[in-house]
């Protein structure tokens, strides 16, 4: 015991059964474990047996040696915990000696594993009714997550200062099984910010005699973005980047100038978006509010190789429809007359795979149907673009490669607080099903109950989720049929719903008044969610008219993940979209991509597509592209062919064309073809 003499810092010697436990501790390690008895005598209670453990077995020593090992001691601690009889004990054995020791609270679980394990009323964690040390408390909230599946570190870290600022492991665990704890699952808020903008008055707009009464019967000033837009040049017909936060009234600034610029006959207004139910909510609303002005019709693309036309009137003054429904008239020729406005709503949709490049295309060929069309129709003035958008990383660039002029604000009506908690799928619909009831159960200083919007990766899910809600709620994706959304729309309105379960189709501005937004998934199909579409997404919770905060709840799957692409699990994605800033708004250009969006320019502009191709935002090379146009036959010269047109009326990539042609070739029925077709979109 000669070295372990020498290395002794701390003594710590805890009441057990019929002994006492005794510890020596060099700098926070055990070097020393064994067990004391003490025995009376004439002189009173002395060290009688003294036994040191060493690898689970007792080795008896001399109790002389106990006296060494304390007087070596650099300090004794005496645990609180120790009964005031034993304690006393203790301490007498000790004035024996002349060696003085102090009385200490410290974790029983410590002691009952032989260690050394001093607490304060500052670090002590309390469970089941007793204080035990972090040490501990930490193993024993790693076993609780054993039980919940593998925790990445951001979440274990998560946990831990939970653990640590709460003081009370039973909260942690009860978290962890579903109990709903605002003060714990609580991450962040994001204050309310309300930028000072001296508003601008209706009756001051210079606007058509019918639109100006109109917005007057509405309110009597305008917002502070759409102040802001109509000082830098909105009602000039000035071009626009339009970037504010959801809720913040971005659409009536491009209806101002559009529906004004229709009205005084300086041609129709475009409004475009990204989805068909948006586009058709859209349409909706601008039936209502100006049908008795002007003629309003919807333009959606149903299906890439069947264009019905449904509703759509080219000759209409305000045309709403969807990116690829409008590109699909500019592609097969359609005259759209003279296009006073075009609104692109969710222009961030320019950094998406897919949807991006044919967006950037888009608006490249509208600014060349304006040019054209200028050039041969006297008295037409050209087209006014303005693009809307919550969320982009980089707005200065992207206004630069628009020639727009940029209209920021920063503005968050509402406060929005967010939280993080723990759960399984199974887990999750229980808890959703408790945020939820409690939301709709209260009521704002504005007198609306609290509704719920809650986003998941599937349109199975929503029903699923949907069914198991106690109070009343649907389900709201793009499966559904229009007169199904357009209910669901108004019930959710009358807050005869306390929730909808949806998809992506209501990330992207469908107007539904919800004070709360729950994440389901933080997953959309098979792809983790950008922090540019988890904001678009959080920001629908709280609306300024209606609540007076905003609430997102982030239901996270411990090592949770929705298809085998995935290389990160749902936690690690949760900390990252918390902490993430947003991404630049950018369109990348691979083979494929730059062939479409070619091919598409030559069908429309002939050999003015290089033209088209340099004033996209992404970097397109061009050459590159018409080189292998020129080898698939999709093109002869400047001029496409009947492939190449036929590919580009159907919005086909090029290995899709090559699929067809093959199955064409090989006798396929085309109902398989289809079916095909539409497995390998599912795919990917």
């Amino acid at each position: 015991m000669s070295q372990q003499l020498a290395e002794v810092e701390t003594l710590f010697l805890h009441e057990a059964r019929s002994d006492y436990t005794v510890v020596a501790n060099r700098d926070g390690k055990r070097v020393l474990r064994g067990r004391l008895e003490l025995k009376e005598t004439s002189a009173g209670p002395r060290p009688g047996k003294f036994r040191v453990i060493r690898d689970g077995e007792d080795h008896p020593r001399q109790p002389d040696e106990f006296v060494d090992l304390a007087r070596a001691a650099g300090r004794i601690r005496i645990s609180e915990q120790t009964t005031p009889e034993n304690r006393a004990r203790l301490k007498a054995m000790l004035d024996g000696y002349q060696l003085e020791a102090t009385a200490v609270r410290t974790c029983r679980r410590c002691a009952s594993d032989g260690r050394y394990g001093p607490i304060t009323s500052e670090d002590a964690i309390d469970h089941n009714g007793e204080l035990i040390c972090r040490d501990c408390a930490r193993r024993e909230l790693e076993r609780e997550l054993s039980y919940k599946g593998e925790f990445t570190g951001a979440a274990e870290e998560r946990l831990e200062e939970l653990l640590y600022e709460s003081g009370d492991l039973d909260r942690i665990v009860s978290l962890l099984q579903g109990g709903l704890d605002p003060d714990l699952t609580k991450y962040d808020e994001v204050s309310a910010n309300v930028d000072d903008v001296s508003p601008v008055r209706t009756e001051d707009l210079d606007l058509h005699p019918d639109l100006s009464s109109h917005l007057q019967g509405r309110f009597e000033e305008l917002l502070p973005v759409q102040s802001l837009s109509v000082r830098n040049g909105l009602l000039n017909g000035d071009d626009q980047l339009v970037v504010s936060a959801t809720a913040t009234g971005k659409t009536l600034v491009g209806e101002l100038t559009g529906i004004d610029r229709a009205l005084k006959g300086d041609g129709k207004l475009l409004f475009l978006v990204p989805l068909v139910a948006l586009a058709n909510q859209k349409h909706e609303d601008f039936e209502d509010r100006y049908g008795d002005l002007l003629d309003v019709s919807i333009r959606v693309g149903s299906s890439r190789v069947n264009d019905d036309g449904n509703r759509f009137d080219p000759h209409a003054d305000v045309i709403v429809g969807t990116y690829e429904g409008i590109d699909h008239a500019l592609r097969t020729g359609k005259d759209l007359g003279d296009v006073g406005t075009v609104v692109i709503d969710e222009v961030h949709t320019l950094k998406e795979g897919e949807r991006g490049h044919r967006l950037d295309g888009l608006i490249s060929r509208l600014k060349y149907y304006s040019e054209d069309r200028m050039e041969t129709h006297a008295g037409y003035d050209g087209t006014q673009f303005v693009y809307l958008s919550a969320t982009v990383g980089n707005p200065e660039w992207l206004a630069e490669r628009l020639r727009a002029t940029l209209i920021e604000y920063e503005e968050r009506p509402v406060p929005i607080e967010r939280h993080v908690t723990f759960a399984d799928s199974r887990e999750k619909a229980q808890i959703a099903d408790k945020l939820v009831k409690r939301e709709f159960d209260t009521k704002s200083s504005k007198g609306y109950r609290g509704q719920t919007i809650i986003f998941t990766n599937s349109r199975r899910r929503c029903h699923e989720i949907s069914r198991k809600l106690r109070y009343d709620s649907a389900p709201y994706h793009a499966g559904l049929d229009y007169g199904r959304r357009k209910k669901v729309e108004r019930q959710f309105g009358n807050q005869d719903l306390s929730a909808v379960v949806t998809t992506a189709a209501l990330a992207a501005g469908v107007d539904f008044p919800a004070s709360q937004v729950i994440f389901d998934s933080l997953a959309m199909g098979i792809e983790w969610l950008s922090v540019q579409e988890f904001s678009q997404m959080l920001g629908r919770a709280g609306r300024p008219d209606y609540h007076d905060r905003g609430r997102v709840y982030l239901l996270v799957e411990p090592d949770g993940v929705y298809h085998g692409s995935m290389d990160r699990t749902e936690d690690e994605v949760a900390f990252t979209l918390l902490k993430g800033e947003m991404e630049d708004v950018a369109t990348h250009y691979d083979e494929t991509a730059a062939a479409e969006e070619t091919l598409a320019n030559v069908v429309v502009a002939g050999k003015k597509a290089k033209r088209l191709n340099d004033r996209m935002i992404g970097e397109v090379p061009t050459k590159h592209a018409l080189g292998k146009l020129l080898e698939w036959n999709f093109i002869d010269g400047f001029e496409p062919t009947p492939l190449g047109r036929g590919v580009t009326r159907h919005f086909l990539a090029p290995d899709e064309a090559f699929f067809i042609l093959d199955s064409v070739r090989k006798g396929t029925d085309p109902y398989d073809i289809v079916a095909d077709l539409e497995r390998r979109d599912d795919e990917e």
